[in-house]
């Protein structure tokens, strides 16, 4: 692959040109202080949950690790799109090398895969959890924990991969505006100087397709739990209610701006830049706050940690 890039990078424009939202100062403005402001939140806050998760014995369970994973996850996500957003707003030439390029696609996609196999684990989680409650120490244990966490980082890397190898041998001689603030395989496509229709139609398949397939899958399972929770145990039904409506609305608002991008013809419309800025930087932002707000267990444990702290410097 090292000896293809640099054989394309002869070829290739040398930088890509974002367009951004807007020209206007005042929109830009209003952009940069909401994106910086919820940059700033989704960073603390999915920190917050990696710490309070490492740190508090009562969370050391599998909901709680992979929970503290997709928060490492979208710290990732949102750091490889907001900063270089946020810097580009002041700028009149918001420009990105190639590599530059290629280095973010290869983070989004891999973040992504992993991210879609933690929701999946998530899912099953919650599965064994409430319907199979006897064995669930046996079929979630610490051995299967690292498993799913290999299996996942493995799948996100196969799957970047894959995509790269779509546009890694593409001519670049043309054209170098990205109707976008970050690079993502359906416009950069639309930059090679060639006929990409199959290329879109393999991405639509490779990245569309199994976005939609894992959406439903994971949707059906969760109405399953439903249905299991309220015929089964109507006592505490509450608090397991509560837990599968954080998931699912974390699965929708992974999902749903994913099966946007990929699963129709590329073109830029002010609802793309929309979601791809509501994915880049509300979604880190809004997966702790649900976490939190609806689970009381983390709730409690954040409290503790604070307890502990505000202890710690009073006796200092």
């Amino acid at each position: 692959m090292t000896k293809s890039m640099e054989r394309v990078n002869h070829s290739v424009s040398s930088e890509f040109v974002f367009l951004g939202f807007t020209n206007s100062w005042d929109i830009q403005l209003l952009l940069f202080v909401f994106s910086s402001m919820l940059y700033l939140a989704s960073m603390m806050g999915n920190c917050l949950i990696i710490f309070t998760v490492a740190s508090d014995p009562h969370l050391h369970s599998p909901m709680y690790f992979f929970l503290s994973i997709l928060s490492f996850t979208d710290v990732g996500f949102s750091s490889a799109t907001s900063p270089k957003m946020i810097y580009d707003l002041f700028k009149k030439h918001k420009a990105i090398s190639f590599r530059g390029c290629i280095i973010q696609i290869f983070f989004i996609h891999a973040i992504g895969g992993v991210e879609m196999v933690l929701l999946i684990a998530m899912a099953f989680d919650r599965y064994v959890a409430i319907c199979k409650p006897l064995h669930y120490l046996t079929m979630m244990s610490p051995k299967m924990c690292i498993f799913v966490l290999v299996t996942a980082l493995v799948v996100g890397l196969v799957h970047s991969v894959i995509q790269l190898a779509f546009i890694v041998n593409l001519p670049f001689c043309g054209p170098n505006i990205l109707d976008s603030f970050y690079c993502d395989l359906p416009q950069f496509l639309k930059l090679a100087c060639m006929d990409t229709y199959r290329m879109e139609l393999l991405v639509s398949i490779n990245s569309g397709f199994m976005s939609v397939g894992t959406f439903f899958l994971l949707i059906i399972s969760y109405i399953v739990i439903i249905f299991t929770v309220q015929k089964h145990w109507s006592s505490g039904s509450s608090k397991a209610l509560s837990t599968l409506s954080a998931h699912v609305t974390v699965v929708v608002l992974f999902f749903v701006p994913a099966i946007f991008f990929y699963t129709r013809p590329s073109s830029s419309t002010y609802l793309d830049k929309f979601l791809a800025l509501f994915d880049a930087v509300l979604t880190p932002f809004l997966n702790p706050v649900i976490y939190t707000l609806r689970n009381q267990e983390m709730k409690m444990a954040i409290r503790r940690i604070f307890r502990q702290i505000l202890g710690y410097r009073q006796v200092s």
